[in-house]
């Protein structure tokens, strides 16, 4: 019973990390699309 229950807590861990790393790679994808786009605009309003 004792090593089911390690084995589960193990797993929700590792599931828990997966999820918090994606979130992590989405969050730093975001934010570099907001930057490029910044700088593209920046760039339109340098032409004008």
């Amino acid at each position: 019973m004792t090593l089911r229950l390690l084995a589960l807590f193990g797993l929700l861990g590792l599931a828990a990390c997966e999820t918090i790393g994606g979130a992590g790679q989405d969050i730093s994808s975001a934010g570099n699309a907001i930057s490029n786009q910044a700088q593209e605009t920046e760039r339109e309003l340098e032409d004008d």
